[in-house]
């Protein structure tokens, strides 16, 4: 009997040896949690093309990690530059939204060491369309991501004399000047592919 209780008495012991280990083992876990990297940089925009390229009159939120004195949000100037703080003007016309932050990134470490940068376009400003004629709203009109026709003219609005049935799309293609007619009522209906016609930036709509 004396015998059986001392085999018992080591087997709960191993057991309280193996419990301890193990918690032991998932308290060092707890206390080095893996920490996620943050990307050098980043150029998430809802609704833009990641190979979108700014331009004029773009607005950008500039973000810089852990510096908050950094982070800015600032238009495009017509020469196609911006101004940040510690930094001179920096070209953004022509680049990307990850390409002007690897630019920034690369100014920014002469000041800050591994900096993190984020670039999103808030407004395409420099991507236009324009709608002329029997419209409520005439004009320039800012190209938004895979906008069609039906989507500006829902924009621009109608006067009451506009002629649905005779409206045309202007579009330079090669140099040249293309006329493409848009049925209007047909579009509404959704028949035809002309529903989902996607705009160019300089795209004209004429409503006679």
């Amino acid at each position: 009997m004396k015998k059986v209780l001392k085999l018992a008495s080591v087997a709960l012991l191993g057991f309280a040896a193996t419990g301890v280990w193990a918690q032991d083992g998932s308290g060092d876990a707890a206390a080095k949690p893996m920490r996620a990297a943050v990307p050098e940089v980043q150029a998430s925009t809802p609704g833009v093309p990641t190979d979108y390229v700014i331009g004029a009159d773009d607005t950008l939120r500039i973000s810089v990690w852990k510096e908050p004195d950094m982070s800015v949000t600032l238009p495009v100037r017509p020469d196609g530059k911006i101004s940040m703080p510690l930094l001179d003007d920096v070209q953004a016309a022509g680049l990307t939204p990850m390409q002007l932050g690897v630019s920034i990134r690369e100014k920014l470490k002469k000041y800050i060491a591994d900096p993190r940068v984020t670039v999103v376009v808030t407004a395409m400003n420099s991507q236009r369309i324009y709608v002329l004629g029997e419209v409520l709203h005439t004009g320039a009109m800012p190209l938004l991501p895979n906008m069609t026709i039906l989507q500006a003219l829902s924009s621009a609005g109608f006067t009451q004399f506009a002629n649905l049935k005779a409206i045309y799309l202007l579009r330079v293609q090669d140099g040249k000047q293309t006329k493409m007619p848009f049925n209007y009522k047909e579009a509404l209906k959704g028949h035809g592919t002309q529903q989902s016609f996607t705009l160019k930036p300089g795209d004209t709509i004429v409503v006679p």
